[in-house]
């Protein structure tokens, strides 16, 4: 299951997004390291399911779908705040950045309203700037990988100069267990024009900045949104960062538990709710709800919590969902289950890219694929788009 990182510092609110994401129970208060161990669940990202378009029943196996929107699960990692100095052993130190190894991005929860210092700890709404928290983490996780790569540098040099190897590949080796591809180590390492032997730290940190970007891209989530104080570190944020999600994650949860009461109709990512049971909420909660509504939904579109799973999957991995199928004219596979299975898949993937995404069986004796919509042959070549119902034919 592809994996997802929450991540930023102790106290800004990675706990409430984790649960309203997951709907787990993760301990929630308001003092730094109140996770002790990286929690891992699944959410899910939402699409649009072929059902209704093509007026069928789905059954799903790998998925759900609900009222034509298929959740597709991913998996979740809540990992504990890091403070400055991680990377070297402060706060909890390097065992929250192995936490990371095998997450494919990082959802980095910002507190917006500026009310939570550089460590973690509660401070005056507006005091700190968020802005100097984007930074720190992206350091931080260099900085780990870096400590990584310089333990053997020279040694590891001095082979790849003498017995003529591709230092990528040499790296690769050196990062295994972090998740990062060959080809993204090829194409960070052209930032540095000089032989290796030449390079210092500075170059090497200079290569690991641009790998990061491009094997663990970052969203930003701006939390808290709701408070006076995050309206201009926002625009300051989406200023510097470009995509930056404004969210308000107690407020995700509180729809969600109103929702579960039966007391509202909500779903995940909706920018608005019904009271079902006016006469059951007491006037706090009548309170809290418009509130909610007023100063979230009304101002940003939804609690930015929905928004943020997909964006991180759909625009930030650029990943779309593709429909496999084996009986082209039913939309079934071999038990008669209708649109089975929603995978997420690489834009730009070809029909054989998605078999082995299926099995390696599968891609090694991989034919040809048809699209079941028109139940014509496709070609090898094809790029899979958005919403494709394909069946794959194999030897």
């Amino acid at each position: 299951m592809l994996q997802i990182a929450v991540t930023g510092k102790p106290n800004v609110g990675k706990s409430s997004f984790f649960n309203s994401a997951t709907l787990s129970e993760v301990e929630v208060a308001s003092y730094p390291f109140t996770t002790i161990d990286a929690n891992k669940a699944v959410a899910h990202v939402v699409t649009e399911c072929p059902c209704k378009e093509l007026e069928v029943t789905c059954n799903p196996n790998n998925s759900k779908c609900v009222s034509g929107k298929r959740l597709i699960p991913v998996e979740l990692i809540d990992v504990a705040g890091l403070v400055p100095g991680a990377h070297e052993g402060r706060g909890l130190g390097n065992k929250f950045l192995d936490d990371l190894r095998q997450a494919r991005a990082f959802i980095h929860i910002i507190d917006a309203s500026g009310s939570t210092d550089e460590e973690g700890r509660p401070c005056e709404p507006g005091s700190h700037d968020p802005l100097e928290d984007v930074e720190f983490l992206e350091h931080e996780i260099t900085m780990w990988l870096f400590g990584i790569l310089k333990k053997n540098w020279n040694k590891m040099i001095r082979k790849v100069m003498s017995e003529r190897l591709d230092l990528a590949k040499v790296i690769s080796e050196q990062l295994s267990g972090t998740g990062i591809r060959l080809e993204d180590i090829i194409e960070a390492k052209k930032v540095v024009d000089k032989d290796y032997d030449k390079w210092d730290d500075s170059d090497i940190i200079a290569v690991l900045d641009d790998l990061l970007k491009r094997a663990k891209p970052m969203l930003i989530v701006a939390n808290k949104a709701d408070m006076p104080t995050s309206d201009e570190n926002i625009k300051r944020l989406e200023d510097k960062y470009g995509n930056v999600i404004a969210a308000s994650a107690e407020s995700e949860l509180a729809l969600i538990r109103a929702s579960e009461a039966g007391l509202i109709s909500y779903f995940p990512g909706d920018s608005d709710f019904e009271i079902l049971e006016p006469k059951k909420l007491n006037e706090n909660q009548m309170k809290a709800l418009n509130y909610i509504k007023e100063h979230v939904l009304q101002k940003y579109g939804s609690t930015g919590v929905q928004k943020a799973l997909n964006s991180a999957v759909f625009e930030i991995l650029d990943m779309i969902v593709v429909f496999p199928v084996e009986d082209e004219h039913k939309l079934s596979d071999q038990k008669g289950n209708i649109l089975p299975d929603a995978l997420l898949i690489k834009k730009g993937s070809k029909p054989r890219d998605m078999a082995y995404v299926i099995h390696t069986d599968i891609g090694d004796s991989f034919m040809h694929a048809l699209d079941a919509r028109s139940c014509r042959r496709i070609s090898s070549d094809y790029e899979l788009v958005d919403g494709d119902i394909i069946s794959i034919i194999c030897r």
